[in-house]
């Protein structure tokens, strides 16, 4: 049996450091679904279906060939779709020592809810460590250039998104 493992996020957008997590990912496991959450609750710059085509399009780009590479979205608790995948360990990068805390009660919570599912935190390499969404966002919104941020055809694809919305 494959050992496949799902990293969830909302992946608003995905960025240098969730490829960093992924890559790092791809050498202990033989699957990894990359769970994108529709999460309309936190109000997403990106559309489910916009975020889900740049982890697509960022994958492919890193070509990370240590394992297979899934994408899907999902809209239910992660520990159900944990179940309906047949995954029972979940990834979760960690910044810094400020992300422990919250993704520490995250992972018993999950636990609480599928006595099967573990979850292992993984740390970003230094040069990506303070690197998330809500910066990249921030800056993005602003008229910051984020090019060093995220992969090269995540932002080209967000160009391509401002010149159709124009």
């Amino acid at each position: 049996m494959k050992k496949i493992a799902i990293y969830p996020g909302t992946f608003d957008p995905i960025t240098n450091g969730h490829l960093d997590i992924i890559k790092r990912a791809s050498r202990l496991f033989e699957g990894i679904i990359i769970a994108v959450a529709k999460s309309e609750s936190k109000n997403p710059l990106f559309c489910v279906k916009e975020r889900v085509e740049m982890v697509n399009l960022a994958v492919k780009e890193t070509q990370i060939s240590e394992c297979e590479i899934r994408v899907h979205s999902f809209s239910n608790l992660i520990a159900d779709f944990a179940r309906e995948q047949g995954a029972n360990i979940l990834i979760r990068g960690l910044r810094a020592v400020s992300d422990f805390e919250y993704e520490l009660q995250m992972g018993y919570a999950n636990a609480s809810l599928n006595e099967n599912l573990e979850t292992i935190y993984l740390m970003p390499s230094l040069e990506n460590a303070f690197i998330s969404s809500s910066v990249v966002r921030s800056i993005h919104l602003h008229g910051g250039k984020i090019a060093h941020l995220v992969p090269k055809s995540v932002n080209q694809y967000i160009k391509e998104i401002l010149c159709m919305s124009l």
